[in-house]
């Protein structure tokens, strides 16, 4: 089933489906940085990374034309993208040798021009490995630097790559105990102070200092700046007064060395990491973290077409900007939705998940202004977003055609005796206008109608030529039924484990059986969920608090079956699974322990 995107509102959103079709909703130019890591042009099975339907649906083809076929369609991404940038965005695509070549010359320098292209950072992301003897290894990933046009926002990236080598150009103590180096005060040749003024023939930065000559292309700092530093107490005099003033700068005040486009100072995810999260491309939040910092400030818009496993989209919200994630998985979807509600506060901005279907339940139990702001807005219009005034009606077709939207089943006549009665006060000229051109003078959403609302639609368009057009929930968005999980627990068996010898003692002791400290227990657990559309994965959190909401302590389980141990006291554990439309449901355990298990 093809899939009618609204349009798009910019708004930290996650989003189901074709990056293709998706950015086709979206404004022009209305994103600030756009970082992206498609599929590597390398072989055809190490693409299929999460393996669900839509997925393999989207990369079955792929290969059929060969590298033709692959440039031809990331150009057709690539060039929607180009639309939706801003002129003074980004834009990062990371590929690796396989297509590197191909990508730039044949898709970025034809859509962004090579005038706009910055750079071409080298990342160097892995170690040799045992290949190395026998063929010149690749290391590295390329990440593609480009902008829309020669107005960009560029943030100087530091690093404190060689930290020894760094620190040793610190070699001076001043009287309080920090270390310094000297540095020159002299302009850089080729522009700031050291241009020259026509007035004068002299750099812009020709001037004495307290007696100081100023070097042969001018003080690299204004007077201004020259007194602050100077007040500062940065400013080194020599013994001989027609010696050169130099600057002290301060270690604990370094930024590190100036980086260019070689990053070898960020390693790549390790089966150890604490960000691992069991996605075979995973990209380390340090990278996204200077690819963001560098290119965009706080409150831009960060776009990632190709989500995967969400690292772009957790930094950009840790880092207080706007986001946009995309994909065709839903477990890359839900994946991120999981890591990013991990780290969120009460302090976050929420953010909404747009899905293939929406859960029944979830959306008939929702909060009701929230409810009608969400599906007004899915079925094209505008909702009142003051609630006064209004008489009583909820929203507005871009034409003006007032909208009642109700998250309830079986609507009565009388909501649609009050639509009639409030779209004429509201605006008579419209009211009768449609009247007139047989269009409706009013919608009504709801999850279903009453025989009585049917009914009365019907009179009112025979008998007065009213129409008044009933829209279901299920006509706006595909709704469907979440999947059922139910969990099962299994403490395991008793086993001696060595204790370390305690002073004073002649042996070591042995454990209490089957305890690691008094009280604890390792329990088993097992889910088995149910879904018509299939069970995708399940996720753990072994400290479950429902005022803070689900924590993932394990995000990714494809079998649904944990082992934890718990110390002595109550606990609340919780897995959810996910289906293939991305659906969701928890079940929870409450459990005490102290020697043995019991159920709360």
């Amino acid at each position: 089933m093809a899939i009618d995107f609204p349009k798009q509102n910019i708004m930290n959103k996650l989003i189901l489906g074709d990056n293709l079709e998706i950015l086709k909703t979206f404004d022009e130019e209305s994103v600030d940085l756009i970082y992206l890591d498609p599929p590597f042009f390398s072989n055809r099975n190490y693409e299929v990374i999460w393996g669900d339907a839509g997925e393999i649906r989207s990369f079955q083809d792929r290969w059929s034309g060969g590298i033709d076929h692959y440039i031809a369609w990331l150009k057709e991404r690539v060039e929607i993208m180009h639309r939706v940038l801003k002129k003074t965005g980004s834009f990062f695509l990371h590929c690796d040798w396989h297509a590197n070549a191909e990508i730039k010359v044949y898709i970025l320098n034809k859509i962004f021009g090579d005038v706009n292209m910055r750079g071409e950072i080298i990342w160097n992301r892995s170690f040799s490995h045992n290949d190395a003897k026998k063929k010149l290894a690749v290391l590295s990933d390329t990440i593609w630097y480009y902008s829309k046009s020669n107005k960009f926002i560029y943030n100087p990236v530091y690093s404190f790559a060689n930290k020894e080598q760094y620190e040793g150009r610190f070699k001076y103590v001043d009287e309080n105990g920090r270390y310094y180096q000297s540095v020159s005060m002299g302009a850089p040749i080729g522009g700031g102070m050291s241009a020259i003024l026509p007035e004068t023939g002299k750099p812009r930065g020709w001037y004495i200092y307290k007696g100081y000559n100023p070097p042969e292309n001018g003080w690299r700092y204004s007077i201004e700046t020259m007194e602050e530093i100077d007040r500062k107490g940065e400013i080194i005099y020599p013994d001989n007064p027609e010696g050169r003033l130099r600057r002290k700068k301060y270690l604990d005040e370094a930024k590190g060395f100036l980086l260019g486009n070689v990053w070898t100072d960020i390693v790549n995810i390790q089966g150890s990491s604490k960000e691992r999260i069991g996605y075979p491309t995973q990209k380390p939040e340090a990278l996204m973290e200077r690819i963001i910092c560098m290119a965009s400030n706080e409150g831009d818009v960060v776009l990632d077409p190709f989500m995967g496993g969400g690292t772009t989209i957790a930094v950009a919200e840790r880092l207080n900007r706007q986001w946009i994630g995309i994909d065709q998985s839903v477990q890359a979807v839900k994946v991120t939705e999981l890591r990013l509600d991990k780290q969120r506060d009460l302090f976050s901005v929420p953010f909404s998940v747009q899905l293939h279907k929406y859960d029944y339940d979830t959306l008939r139990n929702k909060d009701s202004f929230k409810f009608e702001q969400w599906i007004i807005q899915q079925f094209g219009g505008v909702c009142n977003a003051k609630q006064r005034h209004d008489f009583g009606l909820d929203g507005k077709m871009p034409d003006g055609t007032p909208i009642q939207a109700k998250r309830q089943d079986s609507i009565g006549r009388n909501v649609i005796d009050n639509l009639k009665s409030s779209a004429e006060r509201a605006d008579k000229r419209l009211f009768h206008k449609n009247i007139k051109e047989k269009k409706p003078v009013g919608y009504v959403i709801a999850f279903s109608f009453g025989k009585g609302a049917i009914a009365e639609v019907a009179r009112l368009k025979l008998e007065d030529n009213i129409i008044i057009e009933l829209v279901t929930v299920e006509k706006i968005v595909p709704i469907a039924m979440k999947p059922k999980v139910t969990v099962e627990m299994n403490v395991l068996p008793a086993t001696k484990e060595p204790r370390t010898k305690e002073p004073g003692t002649k042996e070591p002791g042995t454990s209490v059986p089957g305890l690691k400290a008094k009280g604890n227990r390792k329990i088993e657990f097992t889910a088995h969920g149910e879904s018509e559309a299939g069970v995708e994965f399940y996720s753990w959190d072994f400290d479950y608090d429902a005022e803070k909401g689900f924590k993932a302590s394990v995000i990714i389980d494809k079998e649904g079956r944990q082992s934890h141990t718990f110390k002595a006291g109550v606990h609340t554990i919780a897995v959810k699974v996910v289906d293939n439309e991305g659906l969701e449901s928890i079940e929870t355990v409450r459990l005490k322990v102290n020697g043995v298990v019991e159920k709360v």
